[in-house]
């Protein structure tokens, strides 16, 4: 995870070149490109060409006025700031066709990268059309999650890009996971001996990970209602979550030791009980206000297929069949267009083995709260208030993470143009996160999971409730 370090180059490279391919779309404008200005700006990055490409026509300066725009809106500015964005190109092209692809290669200067901020299904006949054109030497290729529709079209993608590239040479980026966040986890985690011990299953009796948040589609129902909150979030993003949160503590921070700690964490997780049935839980949202904003109803947004049954409120408890993990269930949840979002990851204690007769007061049960967006960390004890010595009751201790330098998509570049991949995906792990949902999907599928609503700015469906853990006659399990 070295910041700062020089890519390695190819035997007479001279340069980079970075081909965003669906560079009109609104990742592109939005994340991408404010993040890649934050990360010229900090390193200087000045022998970067920038290509941008798309099936529609665009002047070279509609490109620049667009990556102009992205940078200031990421504060980016200065003398390499206006290079990249002087030296910017666009080719019309389109991704799937070999003609197309003939003329993006033509462009290159020095080292290779082509960024895919596409549907999984153009980015498997872009690469299907590159292993017919050929790729230069060193090519590095770029893809946004979802990586596949399933286990088997993960494990075809990935033999699709081992025939064009080596898989060192592959970034599945998951910009959710910034280079900041990742080192919150892991230093509160392995930083601390006040902490580190306890977080094990002899401790800990269930574990949150939460991503609720306010927004609703944002004018994206064409990927989402063929996607859903499951897909979208916790097949990919909240399982590399949950990865980090459980993980053993690696021997370094080097991408080497990071992934294969994540990997593990992946392989021993399944669904609590193996009971899809039970415990997942779908929802989607109908007419309600957030934030003072009014939404109509999911099923009545344009471009939105009812029948479809897609939810935008999705809750899984898994376990991890780990011996720090094993009986600890971990719930994992994410939903939009909620009133009171929560974006958190809580560890909560079991209670105490004794108090003493004679304590008195309300008394919680411990938790320690990792916030992921804002960043905050929140430790809930219980010290003896004012007053009567004999009584206690429960504080909060709060603290914020530091920002990081640069955005999350700034973090995930640097890590592309590095060679560093720490915040990547790796060919295995793409595999088993589809194989830890796929049994929920199943059940989804076949009906055996209700699709409840609940109304846009409430907090979800009536009955659904924090997750405690509870002995239920089959073992400490979430009801």
């Amino acid at each position: 995870m070295t910041a700062g370090r020089p890519a390695p180059r190819e035997p007479g490279e001279q340069g980079q070149t970075l081909v965003v391919i669906g560079a009109r779309g609104d990742l592109t404008a939005r994340l991408l490109l404010p993040g890649l200005g934050g990360l010229v700006a900090a390193s200087g990055l000045t022998d970067l060409l920038l290509v941008g490409s798309d099936r529609g026509q665009w002047s070279d300066e509609e490109w620049r006025a667009l990556v102009a725009r992205a940078f200031a809106d990421g504060d980016a500015s200065g003398p390499a700031v206006d290079t990249v964005v002087r030296n910017a190109r666009y080719v019309a092209a389109d991704a799937t066709d070999d003609d197309g692809l003939h003329r993006l290669l033509a462009c290159r200067k020095g080292r290779l990268t082509l960024y895919f901020p596409l549907p999984p299904a153009v980015t498997v006949e872009a690469c299907r059309a590159l292993a017919r054109t050929g790729l230069p030497p060193g090519t590095r290729l770029v893809l946004e999650k979802p990586f596949g529709t399933d286990a088997a079209g993960a494990t075809a993608l990935n033999e699709l890009l081992h025939r064009l590239v080596p898989e060192d040479h592959v970034h599945r980026v998951d910009h959710f996971l910034g280079m900041s966040t990742v080192l919150n986890l892991l230093g509160v985690r392995f930083a601390n001996r006040v902490f580190e011990p306890l977080l094990t299953a002899e401790h800990v009796e269930a574990v949150d990970i939460v991503f609720d948040e306010t927004l609703g589609l944002e004018g994206r129902a064409g990927f989402y209602d063929v996607t859903g909150a499951l897909r979208d979030m916790i097949q990919s993003h909240l399982l590399q979550v949950l990865a980090l949160v459980a993980m053993l503590p690696p021997s370094t921070l080097d991408q080497l030791d990071v992934r294969d700690a994540k990997a593990q964490v992946l392989r021993a997780t399944r669904v609590w009980d193996d009971r899809p049935g039970r415990f997942s839980r779908r929802a989607r949202y109908t007419a309600g206000t957030v934030d003072g904003r009014a939404l109509p109803s999911y099923a009545d947004e344009a471009g939105i297929d009812p029948a479809r049954g897609t939810e935008t409120l999705a809750e899984v408890v898994f376990a991890v069949d780990t011996w720090r993990w094993a009986g600890v269930p971990f719930r994992v949840r994410s939903g939009k267009a909620i009133g009171a979002p929560r974006q958190e990851v809580t560890y909560w204690f079991k209670a105490p083995q004794h108090v003493p007769r004679g304590l008195l007061g309300e008394a919680v049960g411990n938790r320690l709260r990792i916030g992921l967006g804002p960043r905050r960390l929140q430790l809930e004890i219980n010290i003896n208030g004012p007053g009567d010595p004999s009584t206690v009751s429960p504080v909060t201790l709060d603290t914020s993470f530091g920002t990081g330098d640069l955005l999350e998509y700034g973090e995930v570049l640097r890590g592309v143009l590095e060679d560093e991949q720490p915040l990547s995906v790796r060919d295995d792990m793409s595999v088993e996160s589809w194989r830890i949902v796929e049994p929920v999907l199943d059940a989804w599928r076949e009906a055996r999971v209700p699709l409840d609503e609940y109304r846009a700015g409430s907090a979800g469906p009536r009955g659904w409730e924090d997750l405690v853990a509870r002995r239920n006659g089959e073992g400490t399990a979430p009801v």
